[in-house]
């Protein structure tokens, strides 16, 4: 059997201009990165805004397992499914970050007959924005140290500093540091960190800025640090935001690239699932709906998480609204729910996903009666499937009112996922009752209770007097209209990532409360969330390595 990047390196790729074609976009709007990549200019994004919009699809999937769902495959899959039947669709994703290429996943490209190419060029590094994102943010730390070095006029007290470095890359030894020793010539010393690139509050605003504009006032309404009375000190404060701005400026252009059947693929920003509310960035989805009639992108991690950030910040804070949504699942992950040991899930065991399949379940009625989309499963097949599992799957799914397809898109491309595109294209014209979890006036405390109850099935929430103090004040300080972003564990509905299945009635405690003003929304962190990981014992770089011939190998 072939690897994925075996499969990728035998593509058949044809130039970028030729992809940019077959959506009516003129070489002359395009920056080419190579002969199989390329920027597509803002100025261009602009010229189409006022195209009627194609029908969206929204991919997500159950609570992640170590046996695998296939999330972005089936987003690939689905687009080249949707080209196959003949229909003109373009699909957007997140650019993978280097700290889970190298780290413990591995790359973001999609899988075996759905992948997205130059596979090795996306997962490295691509067109250069996320380096672009980490300049900006770590010229804005380095403009704080500055600024109290010279004297700090603006009376930061450097011990509620709130910005950190980042770097691409799982680094425990960074988490956190001592900076600025050596002496007066070189700053204040103070304790700092660093997160990785994924989870800077730049990376959420770049994926939700409309425009340069809009991305240069998001970045002015960042808050920084505070000073020793609590007054909060932002970006524009210290006349940051033209300079960040010219540092993102190219990096704002959509990626445009293909995939193994040479149909168009955006690719462009990268959120952290959990921190922030991982999605591809909102230019490039806008964009494709005016260049596509169907447009098919993925949430990070499962419904609970991706799928209502998707919702409640990236639709409410753009207007996108999803047609349809495909919850992608495995009968192996559903029998690990079951409680099967992952080293087992191969076997057929009816009873292990008679008791797993109630975390599908609670995702199919939080996409259908919470987010009010219609919905229809797509199982990745895997040889070990059985008919009675099938069977068993389909039957129970159905008394939900939801399809169930057994899609084959890893090993046979868009061909294998060609009945869930035909679905998919019936749901789209069905009645659409989206909704927002909560309302914009609902109160922070509120809003994040709706979520606990209604989307994860707690029976409350709590948190100590402390952050319920600071829910409080960021209330009374005028950010009580901005959604909550819930930063917890995406392996269970509950913040205890060994609780599978569905649990009910467990309480969500709120450890940590984060204002990021300039992306507008409210991070309430629940149980042990990292912003900077670290590798894993044995990281996926040992495999990587290149041959004589300059050939990558080992990336997966």
């Amino acid at each position: 059997m072939m690897s994925d990047i075996d499969i990728a390196q035998q593509a058949k790729m044809v130039k970028i201009a030729e992809i940019a074609h077959k959506l009516g976009i003129p070489e002359d709007a395009l920056e080419p990165y190579g002969r199989y990549k390329a920027k597509v200019s803002l100025n261009y994004v602009d010229s189409v805004k006022n195209k009627k919009n194609g029908k969206l699809i929204l991919v997500t999937a159950i609570s992640p397992t170590p046996a695998g769902e296939g999330k972005t495959t089936t987003t690939v899959g689905l687009g080249d499914a949707l080209n196959h039947i003949g229909k003109k669709a373009i699909i957007c994703l997140r650019e993978p970050s280097l700290g889970p290429v190298f780290g413990m996943k591995g790359g973001a490209a999609g899988g075996g007959y759905a992948q997205v190419v130059p596979m090795e060029e996306i997962n490295l590094h691509f067109t250069g924005d996320f380096s672009a994102i980490a300049l900006a943010n770590n010229l804005l730390a380095a403009l704080i140290d500055n600024h109290i070095h010279h004297g700090n006029e603006l009376n930061f007290d450097v011990r509620r500093i709130a910005w950190k470095r980042v770097v691409d890359m799982n680094d425990r030894a960074l988490r956190q540091i001592t900076v600025s020793l050596g002496g007066p010539g070189n700053g204040y010393p103070r304790e700092d960190g660093f997160d990785i690139v994924v989870a800077s509050e730049i990376m959420a605003i770049f994926c939700l800025a409309t425009s340069i504009k809009d991305l240069k006032e998001r970045i002015s309404k960042i808050v920084v640090g505070y000073t020793r009375d609590l007054k909060p000190i932002l970006a524009k404060d210290l006349h940051a935001q033209g300079a960040m701005t010219a540092l993102l400026k190219d990096a704002m252009m959509p990626n445009l690239v293909q995939t193994l059947e040479n149909n168009p693929a955006f690719i462009h920003g990268g959120p952290f699932a959990n921190i922030a509310h991982g999605c591809n960035s909102v230019i490039a989805t806008q964009t494709a709906l005016k260049l596509g009639d169907y447009v098919v992108t993925e949430a990070g991690f499962g419904a609970d998480l991706g799928a209502e950030k998707f919702i409640d910040i990236k639709c409410r804070k753009s207007g996108l609204r999803p047609d349809a949504v495909v919850l992608v699942a495995t009968i192996r992950a559903l029998k690990f729910h079951g409680g099967m040991d992952v080293k087992e899930v191969s076997k057929e065991n009816v009873t292990a996903l008679e008791k797993g399949i109630v975390n599908l379940e609670r995702h199919v009625h939080n996409v259908m009666q919470n987010y009010g989309l219609p919905c229809v499963v797509s199982v990745n097949h895997r040889t070990h499937d059985t008919e009675a599992e099938v069977n068993f799957l389909t039957e129970r799914l159905s008394k939900l009112g939801c399809k169930v397809v057994i899609a084959k898109h890893w090993a046979e491309g868009g061909k294998g996922a060609a009945e869930v595109a035909r679905i998919v294209v019936d749901l789209c014209e069905q009645p659409n009752n989206f909704k927002f979890v909560y309302e914009d006036a609902m109160p922070l405390w509120d809003k994040m209770k709706t979520i606990a109850v209604k989307i994860y099935g707690a029976s409350d929430i709590a948190a100590d007097a402390k952050i319920r103090g600071q829910i409080k004040k960021l209330q009374e300080d005028g950010y009580g209209h901005y959604p909550v972003c819930v930063a917890k564990t995406q392996y269970s509905f509950s913040t205890d990532p060994q609780l599978r299945g569905a649990p009910s009635g467990h309480i969500l405690t709120i450890r940590e409360v984060r204002l990021a003003a300039g992306a507008e929304f409210v991070v309430m962190v629940c149980g042990d969330i990292m912003t900077m990981p670290g590798l894993p014992k044995v990281p996926c770089a040992n495999s990587i390595d290149v041959d004589d011939d300059g050939k990558i190998v080992g990336l997966f």
